[in-house]
């Protein structure tokens, strides 16, 4: 075929280089001989001291050693007419190469980064050798090809100046080949270009990890211009002022209660708006928010503002839970540890549920990063068999979590005699509570004496998830994944399908939707929770 014959053509065009290569390597290395075998003080010709035929002490040059000089010169001038010739060669094989080369403009684009790297390789080579006229070309040619793709679009036309650019790096790098054909010294050369190479990536991904966990610690500054302005204008609202009213009429019983536990002000909100707006029957659910003390007078103003009608919603700081252990606000920092989703007492919170909501039986407990999309009432309906949570599993859903051996140490004998390795890890962030059944079983012990064990000897992974596996182990009955996706706060590969027939989505994972570092795609259905008009939205700038 045409491939094969253009691969014979060259094959055989390397042969012949090559071929003028030892020609050239034969013909000094047989004028070296001729030297070193002359008498001392011999002559060459042309008027040189020791030429041939010059009287140098007497002497003459034997015939013999005439005809070899001959031969020699002959031999050269030879090899150098060749050369010559072959720069007319090297360029219609330029052109060949060039014109056999993929017709689309990225592929040339590509091609042109390929002559960079060669060129660039050359250059260094060059440099340490000496060859100045060589290294002077090399240079211009990569200013040339730089410049050329500085300018290249993938949607025009390769022009024509492009194209003899990349003719003219073909000849010089054919010009280089010919003075470095020692494979062994560019091969050497590469692979410090590619070790050197290797290395700026190892420099830039470890940079890039840092500034990924600073925007991810680091609260964006409209957010900290809200929080600072709602807490200012809360304590200067009169006392009376700052308490919810009492809108609901109907037993707590009847009504439908979510918790979230959040130290974040616009976060919260999109899971209440979200929430309300998916619901059949918005009347009936109850919000209860769970913050921090910090955060409290903000959380309150907000909802003051922006009251969730017609739904209900109480809001508390962890310093009205007096019965909480007096170290708890700090107890979970780790030595090493600075992503605050493993260190929030807020999270661990979870554990606590039946005591904090003494008067409920049944709840649904929402992260603060999630998006509701479906009413939930369904999940009061769900029979949890006796056990305490409904959550969905993550085995199957792709979203980095797989079996439980993942995050708990099994070399431990208190774990390997009593859970199973494979076993499915269930996901956080939506989930279906009996506190009823919980209370009975005495879930919160447990956790505290797994919490206690952990503090002897490391068994688990940071954070709670973790910890949850153990408490709600055997504990929990599986949901249908539609009713919670995960992954959404690193995985770029959910489709919108699966989005959009779950009824809760969650943003799991370090790119949370309210930050800049966020995945695009998903940012929508975030965003449509939040009024931008909003009054503190647009004096601190928050846009979407």
């Amino acid at each position: 075929g045409l491939g094969e014959e253009a691969v014979e053509e060259e094959a055989g065009g390397r042969e012949r280089e090559a071929a003028l290569l030892l020609v050239l390597i034969a013909a000094a290395c047989g004028f070296v001989v001729v030297l070193l075998n002359l008498p001392d003080g011999r002559a060459l010709p042309g008027g040189v001291p020791g030429a041939v035929g010059e009287h140098t002490g007497g002497t003459h040059v034997s015939v013999k050693e005439r005809r070899m000089v001959e031969i020699v010169r002959q031999r050269q001038d030879v090899a150098a007419q060749e050369l010559e010739g072959q720069t007319d060669e090297n360029a219609a094989e330029a052109d060949e190469r060039i014109s056999r080369s993929p017709p689309g403009t990225k592929e040339k684009l590509w091609m042109m980064q390929d002559q960079l790297i060669m060129a660039k390789a050359y250059l260094q080579f060059a440099s340490l050798h000496g060859s100045a006229h060589l290294v002077r070309e090399l240079k211009l040619r990569i200013k040339e090809i730089e410049r050329v793709i500085s300018h290249f679009s993938s949607s025009s036309r390769v022009p024509t100046s492009a194209l003899q650019k990349i003719r003219a790096m073909e000849m010089t790098l054919s010009k280089a080949q010919r003075a470095y054909p020692h494979c062994s010294h560019m091969t050497a050369k590469l692979r410090a270009m590619t070790h050197q190479s290797e290395e700026l990536v190892r420099a830039h991904r470890s940079e890039t990890s840092f500034l990924e966990q600073v925007a991810v610690r680091t609260l964006p500054k409209g957010h900290h211009c809200l929080a600072m302005r709602l807490t200012s204008e809360y304590f200067l609202l009169d006392p009376k002022e700052r308490e919810f009213p009492q809108r609901y009429t109907m037993q707590m019983g009847d009504l439908y209660h979510y918790a979230i536990f959040s130290d974040n002000v616009l976060a919260s909100a999109v899971v209440v708006n979200s929430t309300i707006s998916a619901s059949k029957d918005p009347k009936r659910i109850m919000f209860h928010i769970v913050t921090d003390a910090l955060n409290f007078p903000a959380m309150m103003m907000w909802f003051l503002t922006n009251p969730p009608n017609p739904a209900t919603i109480q809001i508390k700081s962890l310093d009205h839970l007096k019965w909480l252990p007096a170290d708890f606000s700090f107890r979970f920092k780790q030595k090493g540890i600075r992503d605050p989703r493993y260190t929030s007492a807020l999270n661990h919170l979870r554990f606590y549920l039946p005591e904090v909501f003494p008067s409920l039986n049944k709840l649904v407990l929402l992260d603060h990063d999630v998006v509701v999309q479906r009413d939930l009432s369904g999940l009061w309906e769900i029979d949890l068999k006796g056990k305490v949570n409904g959550a969905v599993e993550t085995c199957t859903s792709g979203d980095g979590y797989h079996q439980l051996e993942s995050l708990v140490n099994f070399s431990d004998p208190s774990i390997i005699n009593k859970f199973d390795a494979k076993a499915c890890i269930c996901a956080f962030g939506m989930n279906i509570f009996d506190l009823k059944e919980w209370r009975r079983q005495g879930v919160t012990t447990a956790y505290n004496k797994w919490f206690q064990a952990d503090k002897r000897r490391r068994l688990w992974k940071a954070g709670s998830l973790p910890l949850g596996q153990l408490v709600f182990y055997n504990q929990t009955v599986p949901l249908d994944h539609r009713w919670h996706v995960l992954g959404l706060g690193h995985d770029r590969s959910i489709g919108r399908e699966a989005i959009e027939r779950a009824a809760v989505i969650h943003y799991s994972g370090k790119l949370k939707p309210w930050l800049e570092i966020s995945i695009p795609k998903y940012r929508d259905y975030w965003n449509n929770f939040l009024d931008y008009d909003n009054p503190y939205l647009q004096q601190c700038n928050i846009h979407m």
